[in-house]
């Protein structure tokens, strides 16, 4: 199991995921461009000193990840068309998330095997990136039996 972050764009939001994956065991990819400097602060300091015991695999971009990676892609969305609870995930699934401003392209959505939406009241909009993160995949290592 791993996370991928397309294009993410809020440092505190990558350092989050980077301390789930480090908790949790599992990769986390980013695909850039990024939203802001690799460097940036904010990405440690939500990190912390999680982010020296994550295994980080950074790609220049969309066709560089894609070159690297093989396996199934579960894209999480608020336009998906299977609940997190009712899908059926696998061990070497990757978690897709888009970008906080845009999720991910069409094109990219299309190539998924999996659509995934995280139920929520039909009063907001989403949920916050790291969030989703969490929920999504202690789901999935739950299914898989990959829990630590």
């Amino acid at each position: 199991m791993r996370i991928a972050l397309y294009q993410p764009e809020i440092a505190g939001n990558v350092g989050a995921v980077l301390r789930l994956g480090a908790c949790l065991g599992v990769v986390v990819d980013l695909i850039e461009p990024m939203g802001f400097a690799w460097d940036d602060a904010r990405v440690r300091r939500t990190a912390m000193d999680y982010i020296d015991a994550v295994e980080i695999e950074r790609h220049a971009g969309w066709d560089a990840f894609r070159a690297a990676r093989s396996g199934r892609l579960a894209l999480l969305t608020t336009k998906g068309t299977v609940s997190l609870y009712d899908a059926a995930f696998r061990p070497d699934d990757t978690l897709l998330i888009g970008k906080e401003s845009a999720g991910v392209p069409a094109n990219i959505a299309a190539i998924c095997a999996l659509s995934v939406r995280i139920p929520i009241r039909a009063e907001v909009r989403s949920l916050n990136l790291a969030t989703a993160a969490a929920l999504a995949l202690g789901e999935a290592l739950r299914q898989t039996g990959q829990l630590p």
